[in-house]
């Protein structure tokens, strides 16, 4: 099962709002032993978002969305969820309960316009304010708003996904190769991906300001036996080649 992550709003691609949901994407699936297959970003034009949600949903993968559910007229993601999937836009049942229980007799048109979701939808609870995202063809939507994005997404993966938690025989290991260039280390990349085939190496150089030690990180992800076995090779390596290293917290 892939996870992916769609991110949705102008304001991410004019820059008046940094996005802060990738990072926490990444941190929900890791401490459930799931990692992100792909992630991207898209504006509130309608019919490109339209667009993209058609590819997402043709890709059968778990996607978690943010943003643009909103009432206002530049919110247009459910629109474009339903355009995309060819059904109609309704009233959810229990989206205007969770919506009348909230609002009470304030309750307004425009505020239950916020629960009309694709036809087939299910919502998904908002323990901050009780207006709900909706789910479709595992494709769940939420806010763009983190403090109720990120509780609803929680809620996503511990009620639809527990059964894929650490099911996966899947680690990371890396170590920090101080005074390095990747160069010097082709050679022993070579050898570590040949001889591991299973499990994947990956190097991250950096580039040292001024008074700083260059180094890279050297790692390997897979199966855990697979990544323990490479990683004390290249630990041994490193050693004769005299060069300084540290385990990666």
């Amino acid at each position: 099962m892939n996870f992916g992550a769609l991110i949705i709003g102008d304001e991410i691609l004019s820059g008046r709002r940094s996005d802060k949901h990738l990072a926490k994407v990444i941190e929900l699936l890791g401490a459930r032993g799931l990692k992100l297959s792909w992630a991207r970003y898209a504006g509130d034009d309608g019919e490109r978002l339209a667009g993209t949600l058609k590819q997402t949903f043709a890709t059968g993968d778990v996607v978690l969305c943010f943003g643009g559910i909103g009432a206002t007229p530049d919110d247009r993601t459910r629109q474009s969820a339903a355009a995309a999937l060819g059904v109609e836009l309704a009233l959810h049942p229990q989206a205007e309960a969770e919506i009348r229980a909230r609002f009470g007799a304030d309750v307004t048109p425009e505020r239950l316009q916020m629960g009309v979701f694709p036809v087939g939808s299910e919502i998904i609870p908002n323990p901050f304010n009780r207006i709900p995202g909706f789910s479709i063809r595992q494709h769940y939507f939420a806010p763009g708003f983190p403090v109720m994005a990120w509780p609803m997404m929680e809620w996503v993966l511990d009620t639809h996904y527990p059964h894929l938690f650490h099911a996966e025989d899947y680690v990371e290991a890396a170590v920090t190769v101080w005074d390095a260039y990747e160069g010097q280390l082709i050679s022993l990349m070579q050898e570590i991906t040949l001889a591991f085939p299973g499990a994947t190496l990956f190097s991250l150089p950096t580039i040292a300001a001024e008074g700083e030690r260059r180094s890279l990180e050297l790692g390997m992800k897979g199966p855990a036996a697979d990544v323990a076995d490479a990683m004390a090779r290249i630990r041994a390596a490193l050693l004769e080649r005299g060069l300084e290293w540290e385990d990666r917290a």
